[in-house]
């Protein structure tokens, strides 16, 4: 218990800080590892960081200044700064989406004990005209299990803030804190702070649903594209020639078709998003008429052979192994060399034609 007189607990608020700051980054190490770990091991979820810091003492000074001391003083009660500090180490995790928010929670609290939760995202969405940070707050300590370890015996009784917010609502928070005045100014600059910040949180919402109508999209077309491809296989299968949605024979070729046919060709193999998008992008300036059915019949109707030649390179004296996208270039080249002669490189269209000159179509010796 304190002394209760602003004087003697911040000198001796600071004279703790200073005491035990090794201690208290030690510990702000631990947890910041400790909680990386466990979100990341997920998998589920995708973090920009985790990061974490000490506070500074004259913050802390200056917050329990603003929002307990007066209080605490017209009631007589006697009082330390340091236990109405509660975010001495504090920790930040920085997420995609906004509903990754309460996945993160729910992670954090099936692995800590929770102290109390500050939900500054509900509590700023139930006015009708007030924008500003957002961000979920919850003040945490280790659960018993973890307590009792060797490890993490130092650091048992102490708790930490941990901060989960957007990446959109960490740009606003970091840009909110720059703005040197924003409260007693006149309402036209008020009016202009309240704009920037409802762009970003109409940012923040259209970064989430961009992200759910792309999944949408991604169903609908591998849905259409397997239909396409299982009506081509069965009119082949019978030499019935068949409109199979002849309006769709006509679809560009994007990068969400370019994948669900490359998924069909290369079925263990996995495909980056961001490769996929510049590859489907190089295919489409050097071809721009191309649609997703002429795609699928150029694969089609050289794989084997480009595969034959991938068993030949991988059996020489070379490193490494041919990748599915170059296994494409391969196809494309072999199918169309007018259009996408520029798929390979000069050393790669050597080698490949001089291996096509010595394997004619009809032969199989490699």
């Amino acid at each position: 218990m304190g002394s209760g007189d602003f004087e003697t607990e911040k000198a001796a608020f600071r004279k703790f800080h200073g005491r035990n700051l090794r201690q208290l980054e030690e510990a702000k190490d631990a947890f910041s590892a400790l909680v990386r770990a466990l979100v990341m091991h997920d998998g589920q979820i995708a973090v920009s960081k985790v990061e974490g810091r000490i506070k500074d003492p004259e913050e802390c000074i200056n917050k329990f200044d603003l929002k307990y001391r007066a209080e605490l003083e017209r009631n007589g009660t006697a009082y330390a700064i340091r236990d109405h500090v509660t975010d001495l180490i504090g920790l930040r995790i920085v997420c995609l989406y906004e509903d990754d928010i309460e996945k993160l929670r729910d992670q954090l609290a099936s692995h800590f004990e929770v102290i109390e939760v500050t939900d500054k995202i509900a509590s700023l969405e139930n006015t009708e005209s007030s924008f500003g940070y957002k961000g979920l707050h919850l003040d945490l300590r280790l659960g018993a299990d973890r307590r009792a370890l060797p490890e993490h015996r130092a650091y048992a009784d102490l708790q930490f803030e941990v901060q989960i917010r957007t990446i959109i609502q960490d740009s606003w928070s970091v840009l909110d804190h720059k703005i040197k005045y924003k409260k007693s100014i006149p309402n036209h600059l008020k009016r202009r702070i309240n704009t920037l910040a409802a762009l970003f949180e109409l940012a923040d919402r259209e970064f989430r649903e961009i992200r759910d109508a792309t999944d949408e999209e991604l169903a609908r077309v591998e849905s259409e594209v397997a239909a396409e491809i299982a009506g081509e296989d069965q009119a082949e299968a019978t030499d019935v020639k068949t409109a199979t949605g002849s309006g769709r024979k006509n679809v560009a070729l994007d990068a969400f078709a370019f994948l669900r046919i490359a998924r069909h060709f290369f079925r263990n193999e996995e495909f980056e998003p961001q490769k996929v998008d510049q590859f489907t992008e190089r295919i489409v300036s050097l071809d721009p008429g191309i649609t997703r059915s002429r795609f699928n019949t150029l694969l089609k109707s050289t794989l084997s052979r480009v595969r034959r030649y991938q068993a030949h390179f991988e059996s020489q004296d070379r490193a490494g192994r041919l990748s599915p996208f170059t296994l494409i270039r391969h196809c494309l080249f072999l199918g169309d060399p007018t259009h996408f002669v520029g798929l390979l490189t000069n050393s790669a269209r050597t080698n490949f034609e001089a291996w096509l000159a010595a394997n004619p179509v009809g032969e199989t010796n490699t």
